[in-house]
């Protein structure tokens, strides 16, 4: 990386530079980051509107019709591969919402969010294309050379905010990032048992507790089917059955390890 940028503030790592092909879009949704707050998470999305050009429009505006607040992220990845940079990595984006993940709540305040063009569950849910992936990928290792994210703290807005959304959801190639160094993935094998052991709801709820979700004793069922979306895409049910018992004790493990 080169030296720090003119009027870029001191003690924040620069920018991704030209080698990622970034374009700009500025956007006017954002505020500064409370000092003392470490950027130590990394908060993956999908649009979920039905084009890019209504996600960066969207993200970009400062005053949208009520009830809708405004909103924006860090970076945009189109299914081309194409990224857009809306916010300086200095600044706090607002993407996550009301949120919760390992103790912490209000998490722009400590993460990059970046938005990945998906019609999503509402438009026409459909797989992320490879250049997309790759695009992502790219950005994520240059985010996480640049930052102290551990891998447990590389997740979907869904997993930090299981009662409202489902991004980036089941299709998203959680497997594939974990297989590249971005985020957590367990290697026990696809396909354990649907079954649902004695105590399975109590010993679901230390399990995600462990990895860090927010739990709602009144709808466990959301929580478990976030998870299910991140590290078990084969059975999104919100059961916490003998295979996703199974997966949440490796994942749990593998986040307490660091």
């Amino acid at each position: 990386m080169s030296g720090q940028a003119a009027g870029w503030p001191q003690g924040i790592p620069e920018p991704p530079e030209d080698r990622l092909g970034l374009s700009e879009r500025p956007s006017p949704n954002h505020d500064a980051r409370p000092e003392g707050v470490p950027i130590d998470m990394l908060v993956l999305h999908y649009t979920g509107m039905q084009s890019a050009q209504a996600a960066l429009d969207r993200l970009c505006d400062p005053a949208p019709p009520a009830p809708l607040p405004p909103v924006s992220c860090h970076y945009v990845v189109e299914e081309d591969g194409r990224i857009w940079r809306l916010v300086p990595e200095a600044r706090r984006a607002w993407h996550a919402g009301q949120s919760y993940w390992r103790g912490h709540t209000l998490l722009n305040a400590r993460s990059i969010g970046i938005e990945i063009v998906n019609p999503g569950h509402e438009w026409g849910y459909r797989p992320f294309p490879a250049l997309q992936m790759a695009a992502v990928a790219e950005l994520c290792l240059d985010i996480l050379a640049r930052h102290p994210i551990p891998p447990r703290n590389v997740v979907g807005h869904s997993d930090i905010a299981p009662d409202r959304k489902q991004d980036p959801g089941e299709l998203f190639d959680w497997e594939g990032l974990a297989a590249l160094g971005i985020g957590l993935w367990p290697g026990e094998a696809r396909g354990e048992s649907l079954a649902l052991p004695a105590g399975a709801a109590q010993r679901a709820a230390e399990l995600l507790g462990r990895i860090g979700y927010p739990l709602d004793p009144a709808r466990p069922a959301l929580a478990i089917a976030a998870f299910q979306r991140h590290w078990r895409q084969e059975a999104v049910t919100g059961q916490p059955d003998a295979g996703t018992l199974a997966r949440l004790a490796a994942v749990a493990a593998l986040a307490e390890a660091g």
